[in-house]
């Protein structure tokens, strides 16, 4: 298919969301998108997501207690919580400290503390994931991101105070949505809704090449793998998953 092609059927797509780029342009969506929509849409949307991707995440995270530190315990830092749905997934007795951008998704967050109380929450910091000095350097053994870097505002900078953050021989755990191959169609439509998807939900980006940053990112070892996750109608389907070893 053609640019001209893509560009056109990204202008229909742009007329039928006409009152959010209105809303956008009057200044009112973003506050709106950030107080009230996206926490509920993740929240409820996270429900429907757990149950596509929890045997992926049950695997990814089997292997967590491995990289508990020299006292014993595992210090978790996740960037982008959002509403908390890794908690399930974490060893019993692991300390979380919590980061997200919005601090209004603490209601939700505090549903999944009471859900997983085996898990000790040690904060929650309003921080962006490229730049988190608030945390001392070389102080967690592991850090979790995931549906994160699609928004972030810079990949390479998150990716860098990750490892700014974690101890030696500490990981960095990721399962992020990705463009597809170039000759797909699932990427063709991914280049058709992106700048709408990223209006309506807040700077998430469907066209990233994750892995390529995290490649070429100063881990020490990177185990990594292409997968899909079945989500119908959703250009959201490709996915990586794994983790990285500082």
């Amino acid at each position: 298919m053609t640019e001209a092609s893509i560009l056109f059927l990204r202008a229909c797509l742009a007329l039928l969301a006409m009152p959010i780029y209105l809303l956008s342009f009057l200044g009112v969506w973003e506050p709106f998108c950030k107080k009230i929509f996206f926490p509920f849409f993740l929240e409820k949307f996270s429900a429907i997501h757990e149950r596509k991707t929890k045997k992926q995440k049950q695997e990814l995270f089997r292997n967590l207690p491995d990289f508990r530190g020299p006292s014993g315990e595992l210090k978790l830092l996740e960037i982008g919580t959002g509403c908390g749905a890794n908690f399930q997934f974490y060893p019993p007795g692991c300390r979380v400290t919590c980061t997200d951008t919005n601090p209004n998704f603490q209601q939700g967050l505090l549903r999944s503390m009471n859900k997983n109380q085996l898990v000790h929450y040690e904060r929650f910091l309003v921080a962006a994931g490229e730049d988190l000095h608030q945390v001392p350097s070389g102080s967690v053994d592991a850090v979790i991101c995931t549906f994160v870097l699609c928004s972030v505002h810079s990949v390479n900078g998150t990716l860098k105070e990750a490892l700014r953050v974690l101890r030696p021989g500490g990981a960095f755990y990721f399962l992020e949505h990705v463009a597809a191959d170039h000759s797909s169609w699932k990427y063709f439509w991914q280049q058709i809704c992106c700048p709408t998807w990223k209006l309506i939900f807040d700077g998430c980006c469907l066209t990233r090449e994750i892995w390529k940053n995290l490649e070429q990112a100063n881990f020490s070892e990177l185990n990594l793998k292409h997968i899909n996750i079945e989500l119908p109608w959703m250009p959201t389907q490709p996915h990586i998953i794994g983790y990285a070893v500082k």
